[in-house]
């Protein structure tokens, strides 16, 4: 059992980043601004389905298989931390620290409120 959750877990990963990949990509077809909004449309998107997630686990609405799937393994792969983090490291070496700056400000305050609304939303049922 442990074995196929660790696979399935991997699998759900891999499409995580197929999925992020294909919407980063279709974000920067319109956006060609320097300011890394796909990746930030990303985090946004996948911090409020983990708050989705967390509350529907809690409320056992889910088992901690379908939960560690999803959250380890789909957003795990969706949305990356290390790509937000290359991303203001990029802007500072761009000479654009007030860019920087800002995208890390919103980054934390949009992923921070995306969660509480997702855990919101998916505590309604209750």
């Amino acid at each position: 059992m442990l074995l196929t959750t660790f696979i399935l877990v991997c699998l759900c990963g891999g499409l995580g980043a197929v999925a992020r990949f294909i919407l980063d990509t279709s974000i920067q077809r319109w956006w060609s601004r320097a300011f890394p909004f796909s990746t930030l449309v990303i985090t946004a998107v996948g911090t409020f389905c983990v708050g989705l997630a967390a509350a529907a686990f809690m409320n056992h609405a889910v088992d901690a298989r379908t939960y560690l799937l999803f959250v380890i393994g789909f957003f795990g792969g969706f949305s990356t931390f290390s790509t937000a983090v290359n991303q203001m490291t990029s802007l500072v070496r761009s000479r654009r620290q007030w860019s920087a700056l800002a995208y890390l400000a919103i980054t934390v305050l949009a992923a921070l409120a995306c969660l509480a609304l997702g855990w919101w939303m998916g505590s309604l049922n209750r």
